[in-house]
C-alpha cells in the first residue's frame, strides 16, 4: 500500500482542462490540498468546485514571472507551504515551418519551457522547507522522441523541459527534491478532440494497446512520483503511451 499523501499541498498549473484538470482531480482524491492554477480565474474555479475539500483556484499565465510569484505566495498563504509542484501548463497551436513567426515560437517556448522554469523558481523556497518536496513535469513524447509536423516549437518546448528537468534534478536533490517529468503520447482530451476524428483513429491504429490514454492514467504516473514510494526517483522520465513509441512501422503491429 501507498503510504497517505492527505495532508500535503500541490500546485498544478494548466489545471483547468485536459491533463492539469485530471492531475488535479487524482491529487485531490488522494487528500491534498489542492491549488488550481489557470490563465482564467473561473475554469480553475469550476475545478476546485469539482474537487471540493480544501482545493481552491487562482489564476496565473505561467510566462509571467510575477504571476508565478503570487501563485507560489496564494499556496503558501492558503495551506502553509508547498510540497509538490505539478508542472503542466502547455499549449500546442499548430504552425509549420515557413508559416510559422518568432513570436508563435516564442509563446510557445514562453508557456511550456520558461513557464515550467519560472513555476519552479517561483515555488522553491517553499519545496525546501517541505519533508518531501516534489516537482513533476508534464512533457510529451513528441520532441525527446518523437515529431509530429506542426509542432516543432512544441517539441523543442518539451524536449527543453527535460534538460532541465536532469540539472534541477542534481541542484535540488541536497533539499530532498526530487524533479521528474511525465511523457504523455496521445491522451483523450479537450485538445486533441479538437484535431477531429480521423486523427484520432489513426493514432489508436498506431498504439498497441490500440487505445488513446486517458487523462488518469497520467494522473496516476504524477501522483505515483509525488508519493513516498518514489522518494529515491528523481531526474527521470515515465512514458505513459499505450507502447506507442515501440513499433518501428504499422507493419510491426500487424506481424
Amino acid at each position: 500500500m501507498f503510504k497517505s499523501l492527505a495532508g500535503r499541498t500541490v500546485v498544478v498549473t494548466g489545471g483547468s482542462k485536459g491533463i492539469g484538470r485530471g492531475i488535479a482531480r487524482r491529487f485531490g482524491e488522494a487528500g491534498l490540498n489542492v491549488l488550481v492554477v489557470a490563465r482564467s480565474l473561473a475554469e480553475a474555479e469550476r475545478v476546485a468546485a469539482e474537487i471540493g475539500g480544501t482545493a481552491s483556484a487562482f489564476a496565473a499565465d505561467v510566462s509571467d514571472p510575477a504571476a508565478c510569484e503570487a501563485m507560489a505566495a496564494a499556496a503558501e498563504e492558503r495551506y502553509g507551504g508547498i510540497d509538490v509542484l505539478c508542472a503542466n501548463a502547455g499549449i500546442f497551436p499548430e504552425a509549420k515551418l515557413g508559416e510559422m513567426t518568432a513570436a508563435d515560437f516564442d509563446r510557445v517556448i514562453g508557456v511550456n519551457l520558461k513557464g515550467c522554469f519560472l513555476s519552479v523558481s517561483a515555488c522553491l523556497a517553499a519545496l525546501k522547507r517541505s519533508p518531501a518536496g516534489r516537482v513533476v513535469i508534464t512533457s510529451s513524447i513528441t520532441g525527446p522522441i518523437t515529431g509530429y509536423p506542426g509542432w516543432t516549437h512544441y517539441g523543442a518546448s518539451k524536449a527543453g523541459q527535460l534538460g532541465f528537468m536532469r540539472t534541477a534534478a542534481m541542484e535540488l536533490a541536497p533539499w530532498k527534491i526530487t524533479v521528474n517529468a511525465v511523457m504523455p503520447g496521445n491522451i483523450a482530451t479537450e485538445g486533441l478532440a479538437g484535431l477531429g476524428a480521423d486523427y484520432q483513429a489513426q493514432m489508436s491504429a498506431t498504439i498497441p494497446l490500440k487505445r488513446l490514454g486517458s487523462v488518469e492514467d497520467i494522473a496516476n504516473a504524477a501522483l505515483f512520483l509525488a508519493s513516498e514510494e518514489a522518494a529515491y526517483i528523481t531526474g527521470q522520465t515515465l512514458v505513459v503511451d499505450g507502447g506507442q513509441v515501440l513499433p518501428e512501422s504499422l507493419a510491426a503491429l500487424e506481424a
